[in-house]
């Protein structure tokens, strides 16, 4: 449910744009979504994880400077510095010696250390490259590339993040404890 939850904003994005071919206008869209879907968390769960208010904070930050500027590359620059802000945390928590993803669902998965440290370093190729993709795809920012990187945002990042997940799922299985009958 919580997945569903947090593509709101993007499903939202993309139905504006579709319709309206307004990057600002889908991009204010998806700025109150985001807000919208803060204040929710922050009332029903009393705080919000660092990621969500990493995501809250670069969606404010971006999206208001696309909308206050009407410039679309704050906007198309986002996902960039989100991915790269992931990877930098999933990076220094690594070097640190602690796996940002043992962290966050160590309760969860009993796995060996090594396996931790695999797919903390897998997490962060992946994010360094999904974010230079969405750079080489949105450069120049320009009108002609709004389309192209809209359609990259719901046709190419969201599959790539989902492929990964699903492989990351496959490594693990192999890994986790086995049920005694």
């Amino acid at each position: 449910m919580k997945a569903l939850s947090d593509l709101i904003a993007v499903i939202l994005f993309f139905a504006i744009y579709l319709f309206s071919k307004n990057m600002v206008a889908a991009t204010a869209v998806a700025v109150a979504v985001g807000v919208l879907q803060a204040a929710y968390t922050l009332y029903k769960h009393r705080r919000m994880s660092v990621m969500q208010w990493i995501g809250l904070i670069t969606i404010v930050v971006f999206g208001g400077a696309t909308i206050l500027l009407n410039d679309r590359m704050f906007f198309m620059l986002k996902t960039t510095i989100l991915t790269w802000l992931s990877a930098l945390v999933m990076l220094a928590s690594q070097l640190m010696g602690k796996n940002g993803l043992k962290l966050m669902l160590g309760q969860e998965l009993q796995l060996p250390e090594t396996v931790w440290n695999r797919l903390g370093w897998a997490w962060v190729v992946f994010f360094i490259v999904l974010g230079a993709v969405n750079l080489a795809v949105a450069y120049p920012f320009s009108a002609e590339r709004e389309a192209l990187w809209v359609n990259f945002k719901v046709y190419g990042y969201l599959p790539l993040t989902i492929a990964f997940a699903i492989g990351q799922g496959i490594y693990l299985s192999r890994h986790l404890p086995k049920e005694e009958s």
